[in-house]
């Protein structure tokens, strides 16, 4: 039986018998016996964007906790597969390992691999041949994951157009384009005085296409587009909260102030970021 004993630390060999017990019927977390793989998906995917959120905020005391959490996310899958005899930890750590010595020639392969470098575009072309995709039929697009963040997943397709020579050359075309875009949402919205459902399809279109170009301007500008929009959302998070707080000096909420009264509290806290 695992004892917390806060003498000793603990390794990786107590983290998988953590989840062993967790996941044991009869005495293991009802709760962990009760999840699946589809279940803990979202719990993934969450912890892999806290991951990214410390490393935003540089809070490297709570990087150690959220890869923990992240890490613990691999034991859980792994144990689940294990349970069906599909494959364990071990497996799994096999299976990266050699990835990463396989598609790094130039650090551990022969000594003429390794006096070449690494050349351009080592890791595509190495991964290409591991999957087959020069004898394949399907399209180049078909490996970017479509569970992917949308942003994210708009980034890596123009990514793979681009490597075949399907890319705007510079940002010029890019801003006409996003122009382009803006303009048709525009009309579709003019166009939307009906409200019929045909309307509403169409700037939802319309919306689209133009996330997908700024998700390519993005690119072009070597920005990622998530952590744009995660600054973006923080620095909303944080002038609201000064609304609230000047506000509540008064005595008084958001819900008793009206919009000019707040814009004018959100350009006063624009000013002081700036240090006007």
């Amino acid at each position: 039986m695992l004892v917390d004993n806060n003498g000793a630390k603990k390794t990786f060999p107590d983290l998988l018998a953590v989840m062993a017990a967790l996941r044991t019927p009869g005495t293991g977390c009802p709760w962990d016996l009760e999840q699946t793989f589809a279940t803990i998906a979202p719990y993934t995917i969450e912890e892999a964007y806290e991951v990214a959120d410390a490393i935003q905020h540089d809070d490297i005391a709570g990087l150690k906790d959220e890869l923990g959490d992240l890490l613990l996310q691999v034991v859980y899958h792994a144990r689940m597969a294990q349970e069906q005899d599909a494959f364990a930890f071990d497996d799994v750590v096999d299976a990266i390992t050699r990835k990463m010595i396989r598609r790094h020639p130039h650090v551990f392969g022969t000594a003429e691999e390794r006096a070449a470098g690494a050349a351009p575009g080592f890791w595509d072309r190495i991964k290409a041949q591991e999957k087959g995709e020069e004898a394949s039929t399907g399209s180049l697009l078909d490996e970017v994951p479509a569970a992917l963040p949308a942003l994210t997943r708009a980034i890596k397709l123009q990514n793979k157009a681009a490597k075949v020579g399907f890319d705007w050359p510079t940002l010029s075309p890019v801003l006409a384009k996003l122009k382009e875009e803006w303009a048709e949402l525009e009309d579709a919205i003019a166009k939307s005085a009906a409200e019929s459902e045909t309307s509403a399809r169409a700037i939802d279109e319309e919306f689209g296409d133009l996330l997908f170009v700024v998700a390519n301007l993005a690119r072009h500008l070597k920005l990622d587009p998530e952590a744009s929009l995660r600054a973006a959302n923080q620095k909303f998070v944080r002038r609201f909260r000064y609304i609230e707080e000047r506000l509540a000096a008064d005595g008084r909420a958001p819900s008793d102030s009206d919009l000019a009264e707040m814009d004018a509290l959100w350009d006063d806290a624009k000013a002081k970021e700036r240090g006007h």
